[in-house]
């Protein structure tokens, strides 16, 4: 299949257009996304729902009536037709002007002997650039988190990622829902983010300069809203 990359704006989940309104390629070792061009030859069979369609394929792209089909991969062009993978669209999130990848610290919170799943998202905190990472993890059957463990899981995180990469918010979950609705729960949790008062499940914060995550109690969120902490 022929392919192109082309430059994508990450903040506004958008390929960015010439001032005609056509994609522009990446220059060799930047990083794009990776689009498929939809021919007779090569056609794509797409989703059943048309509204999936509409995000995945693209027409007008490099010229009038030609259509292409968005990989979601962002790779870098490395010359001679060939590209590296570098990540997956929707699957990282910008924190202290880093970008991380939500892959890569679900598979690291996961190395923690009590977590048996873990999903990884981003959720903004008042008066901060970007969102802050928020893990929504599920205990290994028969497992409670302790005191003991809540300062553990810094010193295993902080080891194990990047500073910027360690979730600063945690939510114990009974249960991971990975079925058809995963997308929607993902959602959801996004949209609760770190509120006691939508959910009664347990919340967990890693607040400035503290050594163990701490029970998100209304006052904490509060204070959080109101902006007394430095994050």
């Amino acid at each position: 299949t022929p392919y192109a990359i082309i430059q994508f704006d990450k903040e506004k989940n958008e390929p960015i257009r010439d001032k005609n309104g056509w994609c522009q390629k990446v220059k060799a070792g930047e990083v794009g996304l990776l689009i498929g061009k939809i021919t007779s030859r090569s056609p794509f069979d797409g989703y059943t729902d048309p509204e999936k369609n509409k995000s995945v394929i693209w027409k007008d792209v490099f010229k009038k009536g030609d259509s292409y089909f968005n990989t979601g991969d962002l790779v870098r062009d490395i010359g001679f037709r060939h590209a590296q993978f570098v990540d997956r669209l929707g699957d990282t999130f910008r924190w202290k002007g880093e970008n991380v990848s939500t892959t890569e610290v679900e598979n690291m919170v996961c190395e923690y002997d009590k977590i048996a799943e873990a999903v990884v998202y981003g959720v903004e905190i008042p008066n901060t650039n970007g969102r802050a990472g928020m893990a929504a993890i599920t205990l290994a059957d028969g497992e409670e988190l302790n005191d003991a463990d809540l300062t553990e899981m810094v010193t295993v995180f902080k080891k194990c990622l990047p500073t910027y990469a360690v979730p600063v918010f945690l939510r114990v979950q009974k249960k991971v829902e990975t079925t058809g609705t995963f997308k929607y729960q993902k959602n959801k949790l996004k949209e609760e983010a770190f509120n006691p008062s939508k959910t009664s499940e347990r919340l967990l914060a890693l607040l400035p300069g503290a050594s163990s995550y701490c029970d998100i109690t209304t006052e904490i969120f509060d204070n959080i809203q109101a902006y007394k902490y430095r994050f």
